[in-house]
């Protein structure tokens, strides 16, 4: 069972982390993961719901507005609950976030439930659906203490690959439990695992005395250039990934309606996205974060150019194969991009100093504290691309009645994103300073 509060906490000391810290550690993150799951879940109901809403006689782009919504929502959220673990403790806050989530449960099931609920109070709930887009930011910016810096693309790769097959999840199995028990069932069918989620953080996870801060010394980070390059890059990746993925099947009813039973498959993206996060992760540990984001991004701008050919060309083949590998490439960009993060701010706080020395500890131990949370506005700002992606779709569609000028401006994006990556990151020449040489 958890102890609540550790004290004493050192995973980089090798010694520590083989007699105990590593089981610990694997613990919370087990845990961690369940409610991070039903986090996303929530967040991402609505891109299955909309798709079963024929009766209510919605357009297409007011469907994308609720499907919008809550990514919206849930990326404000980001920043407070990135704060929740230091302030309360990582166990305490995954407790609460859990028990958070029954709102955005029981109000669906309140509105679908109702034939003359109106358009405006579908927005509203659907918006309450971004309180799981929160637990994210809580739930990475815990696991960042708990793993030593050698493993942390690999544990926080885990942990948002965990998460973010809550997508995957939601798409697949709420069309046999709408279709079996009604539309109110996609809200209510969550409230059992949601309780067993916050029990199962209060009875086995712990909190971590040295992940105490005061939020209002957290929030300098905000101050920082790289915080801010970072959640750019963040839109590209994660932002990308939540955008497609709650996109998808309201996507393949509106552009083919003649292949509508195929929104069964929709749920196929999320998971591929999902999986191959910890992918992303491993090869940053190896090679590099910001060479693989690199990379990455440039992969990014073709597979959106191919979807743009596959609607173009009415081929739902060539479609579904080039959206799997858009957001393919978007679950490695999310693992190489946060295995950047901690290493940058390693590399900033521990800039001069012998390795080994106090000053240096001490340094690392700053550096530990302001990647934490850099992490949370990072990915509350990067969340706000799920927004965008979304709106890009319903607009495009409602002016042109196809997506295409939409892709065409998040390829052009992917191409930007990969310029500031370059000149941040790995160039080594010039007037700004690089941060090549730290392997970032």
């Amino acid at each position: 069972m958890a102890k609540r509060w550790i004290s004493e906490w050192r995973p980089d000391d090798a010694a520590f982390w083989e007699e105990g810290g590593k089981k610990v550690a694997r613990r919370n993150l087990i845990f961690s993961i369940f409610a991070e799951h039903l986090g996303f879940t929530l967040w991402t109901v609505w891109s299955i719901v909309t798709v079963k809403m024929g009766d209510y006689r919605f357009s297409t782009d007011q469907l994308f507005w609720i499907v919008s919504l809550p990514n919206l929502i849930g990326s404000a959220l980001r920043i407070p609950y990135t704060f929740g673990p230091a302030k309360f403790g990582g166990r305490n806050f995954t407790v609460f976030s859990a028990l958070m989530l029954l709102v955005p449960a029981v109000l669906l099931a309140v509105a679908v439930n109702d034939p003359a609920t109106p358009y405006w109070m579908f927005l509203v709930i659907a918006a309450t659906a971004g309180l799981g887009g929160g637990n994210f930011a809580s739930s990475m910016a815990n696991i960042t203490y708990f793993y030593p810096q050698s493993r942390q693309g690999s544990a926080l790769g885990l942990n948002a690959a965990g998460g973010n097959i809550g997508v995957s999840s939601v798409q697949l199995v709420m069309p046999l439990v709408i279709g079996a028990f009604g539309l109110a069932a996609a809200g209510l069918f969550w409230i059992p695992f949601i309780l067993a989620a916050a029990l199962g953080a209060y009875f086995f996870m712990d909190n971590l005395t040295v992940a105490r801060a005061n939020p209002r010394e957290q929030l300098k980070i905000a101050g920082r250039a790289q915080t801010w390059i970072m959640a750019v890059l963040y839109i590209g990746t994660f932002g990308s990934f939540i955008g497609y993925s709650t996109a998808f099947p309201l996507l393949i009813k509106s552009q083919f309606p003649e292949q509508a039973s195929l929104v069964a498959l929709a749920f196929l993206g999320p998971l591929v996205g999902s999986l191959i996060r910890p992918i992303g992760g491993w090869l940053a540990d190896r090679i590099g974060g910001a060479r693989v984001t690199l990379v990455n991004f440039g992969a990014m701008a073709g597979a959106a150019a191919l979807v743009w050919q596959g609607l173009a060309q009415h081929s739902f083949v060539l479609f579904f194969c080039a959206y799997m590998l858009l957001i393919a490439t978007t679950g490695v960009g999310n693992g190489s991009t946060y295995r950047m993060v901690p290493a940058i701010f390693r590399a900033k706080a521990t800039a001069g100093l012998a390795p080994g020395t106090p000053a240096y500890e001490a340094a690392l131990a700053v550096g530990k504290r302001d990647a934490s949370a850099a992490v949370g506005i990072i990915s509350a700002i990067g969340a706000f691309g799920g927004f965008f992606i979304n709106r890009g779709f319903g607009s495009s569609i409602a002016a042109t009645g196809g997506a295409g000028a939409a892709l065409a401006a998040f390829a052009a994006f992917y191409a930007l994103c990969a310029v500031v990556t370059w000149a941040c990151y790995l160039r080594t020449f010039g007037p700004v300073p690089s941060l090549a040489a730290a392997r970032v």
